[in-house]
């Protein structure tokens, strides 16, 4: 899922904190904005097995 928050991708060299928007660029200098959120997930999760195997079992 996509946010529409977003937050200047430059904040930490040019503003003394985040910057969010909801546009492609920065209300403040203009720059790019990127995604301010996570990713939901790493690919590399160490649990992912074992939740799915308690998933599997809860539904049997």
């Amino acid at each position: 899922m996509k946010s529409d928050i977003r937050v200047c991708a430059n904040w930490e060299t040019t503003h003394d904190r985040p910057v969010y928007a909801l546009g492609d660029r920065c209300p403040e200098c203009d720059g790019p904005t990127e995604n301010s959120a996570p990713a939901p997930f790493s690919p590399e999760d160490p649990y992912g097995e074992y939740r799915r195997r308690v998933r599997r079992r809860a539904s049997e």
